[in-house]
């Protein structure tokens, strides 16, 4: 058994090592062109090589090299860089449409005359810092009273008076005239109504843009201007309207005229607001209409 093993062994061993001749002839001629001496190992290893050496090449290719874009599975570079600038601008879109909706939400608000307590409870935030009044010794010391004295020495002779207002602009009158219903937070009326007579001229208070020109069934023909630094100044029941939405408009100009317009009026006046940061002031706080 083990001598036919052995023998088997011999004959593969044969096989695999004996040689031949691979040969290329002219067919007109036969004339013997080229030669090579073979075996069949020698035709396996080189064989194997070549896929090795073929699978390695590919490998590198697909890795490494743009080409694997065109292969069937794989995703492409240039999708990918897309994907992540179009995420980018959808987060940046996502937040200007949340400020637009703020920004919409004021200006209704400035059309409906509406006010929303929208303070955030901090009690429950800061409830283990809060203090006792009654168990802090609130004395002024020494130190303190001579930094106020010298404070108040100071500002006695101060030559410059320090705008303590919210809105820092100076505001031009948009007419002249009696005052007939004065701002009133109480009974909600966030404005001065301003009788004057028919056809007045109504002016903008200040540079700004004109982002709202239109009728309204309550309040008749509104006008309203956005201003720099947050201030919106509202212009209601007037006659007509010179200005429309998109317009620039330059402090002093004429943007209506005084009416009668509206079902929310009893006779020609201006119904003039100042809204600050999406919150009502007081008008004779910035203006003098008389």
């Amino acid at each position: 058994m083990a001598k036919k093993s052995k023998k088997k062994g011999k004959e593969i061993k044969r096989k695999l090592l004996h040689k031949y001749r691979l040969v290329i002839l002219n067919e007109n001629t036969f004339e013997e062109k080229v030669s090579f001496k073979l075996s069949r190992l020698n035709v396996f290893i080189t064989g194997s090589l070549f896929i090795i050496c073929l699978i390695a090449l590919t490998t590198v290719l697909v890795a490494f090299t743009p080409l694997r874009e065109y292969i069937p599975g794989y995703s492409s570079t240039k999708l990918k860089r897309q994907a992540t600038e179009l995420t980018y601008k959808t987060d940046s879109l996502v937040h200007v449409l949340n400020y637009t909706n703020k920004y919409l939400d004021n200006i209704r608000k400035v059309l409906n005359g509406d006010i929303t307590n929208n303070k955030i409870n901090r009690d429950s935030l800061f409830e283990q810092f809060k203090l006792d009044p009654s168990t802090i010794d609130l004395t002024p010391i020494r130190e303190d009273s001579v930094l106020r004295a010298q404070v108040a020495l100071e500002d006695k002779y101060n030559l410059f008076e320090k705008n303590t207002k919210s809105v820092n602009l100076i505001l031009f009158p948009p007419i002249n005239g009696t005052i007939s219903q004065d701002y009133n937070l109480d009974t909600k009326h966030f404005a001065i109504d301003v009788v004057a007579a028919k056809g007045t001229p109504v002016k903008s208070v200040a540079n700004g843009t004109v982002i709202f020109s239109e009728w309204t069934s309550d309040t008749g023909y509104v006008i309203l201007i956005e201003h720099k630094d947050g201030l919106l100044s509202v212009y209601k029941h007037n006659g007509s309207l010179t200005k429309s939405q998109g317009d620039i408009v330059k402090s002093g100009e004429v943007i209506a005229s005084v009416g009668n317009t509206g079902e929310l009026t009893t006779g020609p006046h201006l119904h003039f607001e100042l809204w600050n940061n999406g919150s009502p002031v007081n008008p004779r706080n910035y203006i003098d209409f008389k």
